[in-house]
């Protein structure tokens, strides 16, 4: 088994980091620096090619049973590589809009307050609460048969988000919640428990303000 330190002085990424700097490392170089060494008739450098190969072709749908998968990658040193490509596609994000309240609900969709017709959205999360995407659901009348749990999560399933915000907004001005509105709430935190996506607030919106679930105690 060939470790960093076992590499040819020129070959070693970690000493090329330290002197030409991070941007100067190739791919399959960043990954030896990650996860150090190899194994018994593959060094650490064929070892980082093969999971860039894995990287080239899946990376946005990588799974931690994929580089499971790669000979001489054990889980310690895959949840490794998996929690930093996680940890950067999140600081990545950070350009994205965060919500962090349901004010920020109403601002990021206050063109809807205004709408004559109700329009039941839902804005998909990530772990560090940035918005992946915002999607109209349904167009009418807020109804428990009508919103089905499957519109509202099959997106968010494909987004890999960690939690949803729902909101629709009342044509009329009303600031409360109606039967409609409660029923389908409870349909819909029911269904996230289920499907590992949390429900984290449903939101009114009007002309003038709105309503959170959350905020009212009621999720």
């Amino acid at each position: 088994m060939k470790t960093l330190k076992e590499l040819h002085k020129d070959d070693k990424p970690r000493e090329k980091l330290v002197k030409k700097g991070v941007e100067s490392l190739k791919n399959d170089e960043l990954l030896s620096v990650l996860i150090g060494s190899g194994i018994k008739g593959k060094d650490v450098r064929k070892l980082s090619r093969e999971i860039v190969s894995i990287l080239d072709s899946s990376f946005h749908s990588l799974t931690l049973e994929q580089l499971c998968n790669v000979h001489g990658l054990g889980v310690a040193k895959a949840s490794q590589i998996l929690a930093s490509i996680e940890l950067a596609k999140r600081y990545t994000s950070q350009g994205n809009r965060k919500i962090t309240s349901a004010e920020d609900v109403y601002r990021e969709l206050k063109s809807f307050s205004i709408k004559q017709q109700e329009y039941f959205l839902v804005i998909t999360l990530d772990g560090a609460s940035h918005i992946i995407n915002t999607r109209t659901v349904f167009i009418g009348t807020l109804n428990q048969s009508l919103v089905h749990p499957r519109e509202v999560f099959a997106d968010a399933i494909a987004d890999r988000a960690a939690g949803i915000i729902i909101a629709h907004n009342h044509p009329s001005g009303t600031l409360s919640a109606s039967r409609a509105d409660i029923a389908v709430t409870q349909r819909l935190e029911e269904v996230s428990k289920l499907v590992g996506i949390e429900l984290l607030d449903h939101v009114i919106l009007a002309k003038d303000g709105f309503y959170s679930f959350t905020d009212e105690g009621l999720l």
